[in-house]
């Protein structure tokens, strides 16, 4: 089944299978907390981990290619994104089993060349050591909050135990691969199936099992994944608080190394993007709310978890276009990411993406009832607040 087909269903057919109760009702707490982890919304970041370019640089590249534009944003560290109410996050993983491959970027020497002095990087030399790394593109977009992925993982699980009736925070990966065509850049290492096993044994190495919603966990008796997801066996945001889940956002072809002898992903650790009609289908990306609002309604009605994008490229954030979030608040998909939780004062529009009212969550206005309480999903913190 494909997607287009899905943009064709009869929206009335679904919407009464999932239609709000209108009548007016008092919302209880023990209402409230049967509710599912697909049946709210949140806010995430996308690409996560990464900072600004430093200026000078970023001159560079514009100079070469000016829609390079699309890099020019920033994110604070993934504690204070979770402080600010995130409960999605977007990491890109580079696989580098020897160690070294990324620790030397040409960005810097292109700097020193035109005699400035970078800004320090890696002065621990933790791009030198073994096991998989985070950042967005190697030599040119190089900059990164967390070195490693085993020190992001462990960023968010020490704020995870500082705040531990959290609700479950979805973590993406970007399986990064292939090479920019460019003399003395480094190439970037494909994603064998034993790449995949060592990302999964990677994750477990920080967070434990029991920490992790695994496609196992949701599956349950049902014969495949999807099928659990259309009868809605997610897991309750009760005995979800706390935990994570991982998701690879990766396509078929890049997706099927690490589904091979796995069916229904079993012992595995993260889901997976595939189209809607396969045994491993539960998590769908549509990045795009505007042309696809009505799609994600309807898959959001079935069961799935789908994740769209307020902003992209920086466009929304300098034209101070609400309209892409407003949509994609209204497709009820769960996960809304953004570059623009905090405005970026650069660009004169105070754009910033929150949800309504400053809530962490918010009951999701497809698949939940009206007598569902915001305020009772997750309480926000004086830090948390976002004004």
């Amino acid at each position: 089944m494909k997607l287009n087909i899905l943009s064709g269903l009869s929206f009335l057919f679904v919407a009464s299978l999932f239609s709000c109760n209108n009548a007016k009702q008092t919302a209880s707490q023990e209402e409230t907390s049967a509710l599912r982890i697909n049946q709210i919304q949140v806010i995430g970041s996308h690409n996560s981990y990464k900072p600004q370019i430093e200026p000078p640089l970023m001159e560079m590249i514009l100079a070469e290619d000016s829609n390079a534009i699309a890099l020019d944003y920033r994110h604070v560290s993934l504690s204070e994104q979770l402080d600010l109410g995130l409960r999605k996050v977007e990491i890109d993983v580079l696989y580098d089993p020897q160690g070294g491959r990324f620790a030397k970027p040409m960005g810097l020497k292109l700097l020193q060349e035109k005699g400035i002095e970078p800004l320090p990087f890696d002065t621990d030399g933790k791009l030198n050591a073994p096991g998989f790394k985070v950042l967005h593109i190697p030599d040119i977009d190089f900059r990164t909050s967390c070195y490693t992925l085993a020190s992001c993982l462990e960023e968010l699980k020490q704020w995870s135990a500082a705040h531990p009736k959290h609700l479950p925070i979805a973590i993406s990966f970007n399986a990064k691969t292939g090479e920019v065509e460019r003399e003395g850049f480094a190439e970037m290492l494909p994603f064998t199936k034993a790449a995949y096993d060592s990302l999964d044994a990677e994750i477990l190495s920080v967070l434990p099992a029991d920490k992790i919603i695994r496609p196992d966990d949701v599956r349950g008796d049902y014969a495949t994944l999807e099928e659990a997801v259309l009868n809605n066996n997610w897991p309750l945001i009760e005995d979800a608080r706390g935990k994570f889940m991982f998701v690879l956002d990766e396509g078929t072809e890049k997706s099927k190394p690490y589904i091979d002898g796995h069916p229904s992903l079993k012992d595995r650790v993260m889901f997976v993007k595939v189209e809607p009609g396969k045994p491993e289908a539960g998590f769908v990306f549509m990045n795009d709310p505007v042309n696809y609002k009505d799609s994600i309604k309807a898959l959001v009605a079935m069961g799935y978890i789908v994740r769209t994008r307020a902003d992209a490229n920086t466009t929304e954030a300098r034209e101070g276009d609400y309209s892409r979030f407003e949509d994609a608040l209204e497709s009820g998909a769960q996960f809304i990411s953004t570059d623009y939780y905090l405005p970026d004062e650069r660009l004169g529009t105070g754009f910033q993406i929150k949800m309504p009212d400053g809530v962490i969550s918010r009951c999701n206005p497809i698949n939940t009832k009206d007598n569902c309480k915001p305020d009772l999903l997750e309480p926000i913190d004086d830090h948390a607040k976002v004004e």
